[in-house]
């Protein structure tokens, strides 16, 4: 007797599920926009330099409906209830939880003078919290451009990226740069976003790991981090000064034959802080050349050499991020790195295809001998950008 497998569920099941549940009736529409692994290239992006993300294939979904006051209702299938909050007294106090990532989105509409209307908002995230993948960012993109578009604003994805840095900087209180947000609203299937944080441009840069027969294992140590916190804002404190020693806009001005001089002008922490900076960018380059020969098989040892430098003179990761890192890379893996802002969250592996689920258990086992929480491990693929999806 055959049976016919049941229909996968819709995507946009879950919000809209969430949103009748809360709000009755149906939205006007639902808008996602992705998480980010970050390839290489960390700390880069508010140093003007380069950077190398992709999109991931795990996303942040909102169902929004305009209202006819001035009120903003939102609610999230993580629970928590329904946060109400007010349009014309938006503050930072205001705002509780999660909804402080929409709630900037609107301060920073407004703030360009953009007229938005009311609205209710349920939010549905695959995107894990504090791994690493830029869950707020998701949410502050999928918010962004299903506002921009309910309220006819006309603004095209370069604009939504520095108005949800805006959001980040002025309202969340995050001094974070524009890596995340490019990903997220410019991604592409089957590419990695080859970013210049100096002009924005871009360039879509083929990295197809499963048709070279590999996989991203994302490691999710499950050491939450924030951005919010003081580590970020000291590491970029240290870069500004770097730069302003040196004589320069931005470290994106210093280059790895500068960095003798600089070392007789920095003290020893700061120095260090340069040389991770100027190293990454010259690996984000060389990875864009080697994806571009020899494709994504022969990156392992940039990744390798990114993660050395972002333990060593950036200083953001932690034991965990190392042990995985390590312990992935014993196990077959191509190549391994943290990715993201560190102090926690997760690390990826460059693993083939056969090997994945031997370098997951070998990195579970690490875990537990160490006394280390267990990790999360799951594949991600790179996926098409922020768009509406309902």
């Amino acid at each position: 007797m055959s049976t016919t497998p049941s229909p996968a569920p819709s995507p946009t099941a879950g919000v809209l599920r969430a949103f009748a549940s809360a709000f009755g009736g149906t939205p006007d529409g639902v808008w996602q926009a992705p998480g980010r692994v970050n390839l290489i290239g960390e700390h880069t992006d508010y140093n003007e330099g380069f950077a190398l993300p992709f999109a991931i294939d795990l996303a942040a979904r909102v169902a929004v409906r305009v209202r006819p006051d001035r009120t903003v209702r939102l609610v999230s299938t993580h629970g928590g209830g329904v946060v109400e909050l007010g349009l014309d007294a938006l503050t930072r106090e205001s705002a509780v939880g999660w909804s402080v990532y929409p709630a900037g989105v609107v301060w920073a509409l407004q703030g360009r003078g953009i007229a938005v209307p009311g609205f209710d908002l349920a939010l549905d995230s695959s995107v894990p919290a504090g791994s690493g993948l830029s869950s707020s960012h998701a949410i502050e993109c999928a918010v962004a451009t299903a506002l921009t578009e309910l309220a006819g604003a006309g603004l095209g994805a370069e604009d939504l990226v520095l108005l949800t840095q805006q959001a980040e900087n002025g309202f969340v209180g995050a001094p974070t740069g524009i890596l995340d947000q490019s990903a997220s609203l410019r991604g592409a299937a089957g590419h990695a976003v080859f970013l210049d944080c100096r002009d924005q441009s871009i360039e879509l840069i083929p990295f197809d790991a499963s048709a070279a027969g590999l996989t991203v294992l994302v490691i999710d140590t499950k050491v939450a981090h924030s951005h919010s916190d003081g580590g970020y804002a000291s590491r970029r404190a240290a870069c500004e000064l770097g730069a302003e020693v040196l004589g320069v806009d931005a470290l994106r001005d210093v280059d790895t034959a500068g960095l003798a001089e600089a070392q007789g002008l920095l003290d020893p922490v700061t120095f260090r802080r340069v040389r991770h900076i100027v190293t990454e960018d010259e690996r984000v380059l060389q990875t864009v050349e080697v994806l571009r020969s020899a494709g994504p098989a022969a990156i392992g040892p940039l990744l390798d050499a990114s993660h050395a430098s972002m333990r060593d003179d950036f200083e953001i990761s932690c034991p965990e991020l190392d042990l995985a890192v390590e312990t992935a890379r014993a196990a077959g893996a191509v190549g391994a790195r943290m990715t993201g802002g560190g102090f926690g969250g997760s690390a990826i592996a460059l693993v083939p295809a056969e090997a994945a689920a031997a370098v997951g258990d070998a990195v579970t086992a690490a875990f537990s001998r160490a006394g280390y929480r267990a990790p999360d491990l799951f594949s991600v693929s790179p996926a098409e950008g922020a768009r509406r999806v309902l």
